[in-house]
């Protein structure tokens, strides 16, 4: 099936032009085609269209993967936040006195992962040692990538980037895998300074896994 995601702006990749009304039209798990709107609207009529707020780009990557899902514990909301509280926590004194198992370690990544994806991200880069990890990782349909350069861990993607750009993963062409984000943003200007949690859709391998209600 054919689906044209569109929204009132469109970034395709670093240091590409913005296109006001842009879209990008996906052919299962790829690209098929990126233009305006209404040019491709016209060329494939039947496609299920898929209308956005705000800018669509290149999904995000993450850096210190490792850090994320094997050093740091999600608690799980509502069963042990109100022992724990609803914050990350993250120190071997603090991870030791959990006790916590591999399976726990897996379910914890898996509720990360779920964070990961509301804000945008599509990659995640750092070496996961731990099985239950990666497994979760790879379920979660993110791409997992050698360590990346050195940068403060942190769920957002855009923390410590001096533009939203060098967030991107990969640049929206015909032929690319179909992976994208959506932010309830103006424009370009606005994403970096309102941050990923104002994304809105997510879209790996043509399936669109994360939806804002």
């Amino acid at each position: 099936m054919l689906t044209l995601h569109t929204a009132d702006v469109l970034l395709s990749g670093p240091g590409r032009a913005p296109l006001p009304a842009g879209a990008v039209l996906v052919e299962g798990d790829r690209i098929a085609r990126v233009g305006p709107y209404e040019e491709l609207a016209a060329a494939w009529p039947h496609a299920r269209v898929r209308r956005w707020p705000g800018v669509l780009t290149p999904g995000l990557l993450v850096r210190g993967a490792d850090v994320l899902l094997e050093r740091t514990y999600y608690p799980d909301d509502p069963y042990e936040t109100a022992e724990l509280g609803a914050d990350p926590i993250s120190g071997a004194e603090a991870l030791a006195d959990l006790k916590l198992t591999e399976a726990r370690w897996g379910n914890s990544a898996r509720r990360a992962t779920q964070k990961l994806l509301a804000r945008g991200v599509v990659a995640v880069a750092g070496r996961l040692t731990v099985p239950a990890v990666r497994t979760a990782v790879v379920r979660s349909g993110l791409t997992l990538l050698p360590p990346a350069a050195a940068g403060e861990p942190s769920l957002d993607p855009f923390a410590g980037r001096e533009s939203a750009e060098e967030a991107f993963h990969g640049v929206l062409e015909a032929g690319a895998p179909a992976r994208f984000a959506v932010f309830a943003v103006a424009g370009p200007a606005e994403l970096l300074a309102q941050g990923a949690t104002t994304c809105v859709a997510t879209v790996i391998g043509g399936r669109l896994l994360h939806r804002r209600r």
